[in-house]
Order: C-alpha cells, then structure tokens, then sequence
C-alpha cells in the first residue's frame, strides 16, 4: 500500500517535537504540503529547517513551512488560520499535560488544559472543517491518549481533556456524515517523546543502560498491563496518523484508534 497525499495541505498543531514532528515528518513523506505549528518562532524555524533538509531537493521549499501561535487562545488560533485560509488534513497534536494532585489543580489550571488541550481542537476544526466539507474531502484527527480511558489518578485534569476528545471526534464525525471528510481520534500509550526521555535520561546514565531499556522498565512499572512491554516510538504512532489521514481510510471514522501497545485492558 502506497500513501499518496499530494497536493493535499496538512496542519500539524504542536507539531515542533515529539509525536507531532514525527507525524508531521511522515505526512511530508507521503507527498502533503505540511505546516509546522508551535508557541515559538525559533522552534518552528528550526523543525522546518530540519524537514525541509530531509526532504531534500526532490520538493521545494514550499513543501514545509511554519506558523508560530499560542494555541491556547483564541487569538492564536485566529492567526493561525488568517496564515493558513484552506486545510485538508488537520492533526489537533497540541497538548500539555504534568502530574498534579487534584485538592492542589486550581482553577487557573483546569483552565489552561481546556484552552490547549480542547478548545484549540474546536476552534481550529470549526474554522476548517466547512471548506473540506465543500471540497468533499477531509481528514481531522485528534491526539488523544490512553489516559482517556485509564484516568490517572495522578492527573486527573489532564485525562478528563483527553476524555472529552474522544467525545468531540466522535460527535464531529457523526456531523460530517456523508461529505467525505473523516474525524478519528488516536489514543497513544507511554511513547518515547522528547518528555519521557528527559525525565529518564539521567537513570540511564546513571546505570549505564540504553534508554530503551529504562524506559521499557519505566512502561512495565506504570503501566504494567502494556503487552509490548516498552515504549512506543513516535514514528510508530505517527504511522497511524497517517494512515488515518490517507484516502485509504476513508471508511474509518468516528473511531477511537489505539495504539497504547495494549495497555488498555480490554478486547473492544
């Protein structure tokens, strides 16, 4: 199966790290004109440089661009769409998320995990998702996380917004019904981001071990019903995003795709 997205325009929101660069890397892969999004200028510049240059001379520079906005507000999102009018594919990446015990979550805070970790999502889609439906053609896929389903307790706050996304793709799809545009959310697991390495970087070099093996240890501890039994790359969950986001999978929608290496303990 070859995925062939050109001439199709995809936004990745939170896409200069992590899982958002992967997925933005493979989209760019398959032939997508692809817009890098983050907070800041010089982070965008520098994951556009660098797709840009792995992509080589086969596309031009247009191939990849970047838009810096704070996508936690209303006027971010608002800049964001004025630099990019049409969109066929958009992937909601941007999220945050940190361990706080809910008697010491504030207000302040909740709302700030709505702001980024929802409302983006609905704002974005709600500009977008009219000029797909006009073009008969669409994808809109939301990162949501096994913690939507197994809440943790240690972020309470953080698992009630990725809850909340997989009611927001799912009703969007019933929405969209008919028009050729698809909405999915995809539920990642423990995956070796840029924010796991970090956290466990210095464990590893400290023992001496890979940190592939301390992560694995890390995932077997936390999580201990993950039938991998490790972490999953950001390529690896990037290759179901753009599966998602190809016309291949145009009869999947509505769906909550996991790819948690089965730590979601359930056959449904």
């Amino acid at each position: 199966m070859r995925i062939d997205l050109s001439g199709k325009t995809a936004i990745v929101t939170g896409s200069t790290g992590g899982i958002g660069l992967a997925i933005a890397r493979g989209l760019a892969g398959a032939g997508a004109r692809v817009v890098v999004n983050g907070r800041k200028q010089p982070a965008v510049d520098q994951a556009v440089s660098a797709l840009r240059t792995e992509l080589g001379e086969t596309r031009g520079p247009e191939a990849v661009s970047g838009v810096a906005a704070d996508l936690g507000t209303a006027e971010g999102c608002e800049s964001l769409v004025a630099a990019c009018p049409d969109c066929d594919i958009l992937v909601n990446n941007v999220g945050i998320f940190g361990p706080q015990d809910f008697f010491e979550t504030d207000d302040a805070t909740w709302q700030r995990y709505f702001d980024v970790n929802i409302t983006s999502g609905v704002r974005l889609s709600r500009a977008w998702l009219p000029g797909m439906q006009a073009r008969g053609w669409g994808r809109v896929l939301f990162l949501s996380s096994e913690s939507a389903l197994n809440i943790p307790a240690d972020m309470i706050h953080y698992g009630v917004t990725k809850t909340a996304l997989l009611s927001l793709s799912r009703g969007l799809a019933k929405r969209m019904a008919g028009t050729g545009v698809t909405v999915n959310a995809i539920l990642p697991g423990p995956t070796l981001s840029e924010g796991l390495a970090d956290m466990l970087r210095p464990e590893a070099e400290k023992s001496g071990r890979a940190l592939e093996d301390v992560a694995a240890e890390f995932v077997q501890a936390n999580r201990p019903s993950s039938i991998i039994r490790r972490a999953a790359s950001v390529e690896e969950v990037a290759h179901l995003a753009v599966y998602a986001a190809s016309p291949q999978a145009s009869a999947t929608t509505g769906a909550a795709l996991r790819v948690d290496g089965g730590v979601v303990d359930t056959i449904a």
